[in-house]
């Protein structure tokens, strides 16, 4: 399972007509699989064994029903502009949160490690073989524009993103052979065999669109308009590259079931654009932004002394994570020829100092990544057990031979000194000398030479030590900043040598691990395949860990997956912390104890006193 924006519902027939390409579609289903196999119907879904809440909560645990409506909440989006309020899609850069506007057919509860409940389908029924599933909607259902959403809307949201929007949909989505609308109230989607555990459950992620908006619209096509949704907010300003607001629907249909008790609480969001954080945190400190999520450890530890906060107008947050911390990194692009020789990638893994860094920048906030699952009982340790080499074994011949002799974490020399010590041994067996203080590949007579791609200045003075400890090899390394359209167009075609990217991870991962690692997205525009890895060993282990049928299984698959790409060294890892810090004006009021796997901000509200005298105070500044 993916935790980002779009992975988090009996009516006489209306005649609705469905686009000529998804009816075909709808047919293309084998009799067999659409022969009845008894299943109960059920509220919700969770991975492994049962649900925590019953068929009759009435509210998610950690909210607070009674959470009064109202108010606003001002944040800032880093990036500079925006030009599409579809996120959908491969073109435009899209404005932020539009998710706010789409339900989904299920909603999943932040206290579990993954079950979901009911939100657009009010009955669920899951083949025993798990071959199939089926979605009873809810006959409340309405779109913002109140037309009702049925099953032939979400055969259209499916079979349109997985066929039109970005690679990620494909992946996500790739064991499911077909979806067809049995009547307007009930759709159902069919299985490959020896699918993903967590299908059933991502299949509840998946965003509905409205098939009778978009049938007169180009859907791959960027556009400014205000979307049509059926979820808790509607958009309602945009003002190109410069601010979008979002408003909660009064009469939003689903405010009442139990998955939306005590959430949606705040009338009107916000977001304004800035270029950088900088900008944004004066404009915080001026008043003119209510919340930030601080990514900055020096920022945290010295910018949050100025007056309002030292009066108490200005709380800092810490929250624990309940989620893995994935893997952040200086990402190599193996589709240059700079980084196909694994002993250049682990001589330049040998120069990035994380202790200087964390001491010297990060006032010692940050704990260093190893694992692609780290924080987490997913990160491999130790040598591969039993079962771990029962995977590995087929590929012995394809992988290096550490991945079977050499313990993880990898043992590597604390000073900076003896590691470029040995970068260099490295870089000269992988053929490369230094002529006049440049190191050079003695075949080719070409320089070994790097180039970050940024688009945040903030970033900057933590890649210029790395660059310094490359220079002392004689590697040639520079610093390219351009602004987020260009490097999100670079981002699409892979048109960089090295980045700052990164790999979520959740308590389960799944299907969205394809588009990350697998050989079928190294060359798919804008797939989140950042490394450009295209190895039969990473493709065979990703299936297995997407096919596991057990929490041991997961974490054997996990193990391997993970012992390979580190082994790899395909990236830099940097760091982590466990926490999310925020800081925030003190007008706001939230449930404690805070979920345990998930931040929830929907289930956050605004105290109308105290927003009072903060907003008077804001504009009297």
């Amino acid at each position: 399972m993916i935790t980002a924006a779009f992975p988090l519902h009996a009516r006489a027939s209306r005649g609705r007509l469905t686009i000529s390409w998804v009816a075909m579609a709808s047919l293309a289903v084998p009799a067999l699989a659409m022969a009845s196999t008894p299943a109960p119907t059920v509220h919700g879904l969770a991975l492994y064994g049962e649900p925590a809440l019953p068929a009759d909560f009435k509210h998610f645990p950690y909210v607070n029903p009674d959470a009064p409506k109202g108010g606003s909440l001002l944040r800032a989006a880093i990036g500079g502009s925006f030009d599409s309020t579809n996120p959908f899609i491969v073109r435009g850069t899209a404005a932020a949160d539009l998710d706010q506007i789409y339900d989904t057919l299920l909603e999943g509860n932040p206290d579990e490690t993954f079950s979901s409940y009911g939100l657009l389908a009010e009955g669920i029924r899951l083949d025993p073989q798990r071959r199939w599933i089926e979605f009873d909607l809810r006959p409340e259902a309405r779109f913002h524009d109140g037309e009702p959403v049925e099953a032939s809307d979400v055969v259209f949201s499916f079979k349109t993103l997985t066929e039109q929007g970005q690679p990620f949909y494909a992946a996500y989505y790739e064991d499911v052979t077909g979806v067809r609308a049995l009547d307007d109230d009930t759709v159902r989607f069919e299985f490959a065999p020896d699918n993903s555990r967590e299908l059933p459950l991502i299949i509840g992620q998946l965003p509905i669109l409205p098939e009778h908006f978009w049938r007169s619209r180009d859907f791959s096509a960027t556009t400014l308009d205000p979307l049509l949704g059926s979820g808790p907010y509607r958009i309602s300003e945009v003002q190109p590259g410069q601010r979008i607001v979002y408003e909660r629907v009064e009469d939003y249909w689903g405010k009442d079931l139990p998955v939306n008790q005590g959430r949606h609480n705040i009338d009107e969001l916000v977001y304004d654009y800035y270029r950088d954080q900088t900008v944004a945190l004066e404009a915080f400190k001026a008043g003119s932004l209510d919340m930030r999520i601080e990514s900055s450890a020096r920022q945290w530890a010295t910018a949050y002394d100025f007056p309002a906060a030292e009066n108490g107008f200005v709380k800092q947050l810490t929250i624990q994570d309940g989620q893995p911390s994935g893997m952040q990194a200086y990402v190599m692009n193996l589709r240059r020829d700079t980084f196909k020789d694994p002993r250049v990638r682990e001589a330049i893994n040998l120069a990035f100092d994380f202790s200087w860094l964390n001491d010297n920048l990060f006032y010692g906030a940050y704990k260093r990544t190893e694992s692609f699952f780290e924080n987490s009982p997913m990160a491999a340790d130790g040598l591969p057990s039993e079962e771990e080499l029962a995977l590995l074994e087929p590929f012995r011949d394809q992988l290096p031979a550490a991945v079977f002799e050499t313990p993880l974490p990898l043992e590597e020399p604390e000073k900076l000194r003896p590691r470029l010590a040995k970068a260099l041994d490295l870089l000269n067996e992988a053929g490369y000398v230094v002529r006049d203080g440049t190191m050079t590949h003695v075949e080719t007579g070409k320089p070994l030479s790097v180039e970050v791609l940024l688009y945040d200045t903030q970033f900057e003075r933590v890649v210029q030590p790395l660059l310094r400890n490359l220079a002392r090899l004689g590697v040639q390394g520079d610093i390219r900043i351009v602004d987020v359209n260009q490097y999100l167009n670079r981002l699409r075609s892979f048109d960089y040598d090295m980045i700052v990217g990164s790999f979520p991870q959740s308590n389960n991962p799944g299907n969205e691990q394809r588009e990350y690692w697998t050989s079928e997205y190294a060359h798919e525009p804008q797939s989140r395949n950042l490394i450009g890895l295209e190895n039969p060993a990473v493709d065979s282990l990703v299936e297995t860990l997407i096919r596991a049928d057990s929490r041991d299984e997961l974490n054997t698959a996990a193990h391997a997956l993970d012992r390979v790409l580190r082994h790899g060294f395909y990236v830099v890892p940097q760091w982590f912390l466990d926490k999310t810090r925020i800081a925030v004006w003190d007008m706001f009021d939230y449930p404690q104890p805070f979920p345990e796997y998930n931040l929830d901000l929907a289930a956050w509200w605004v105290d109308p006193e105290r927003a009072a005298d903060i907003r008077k105070r804001q504009r009297s500044r």
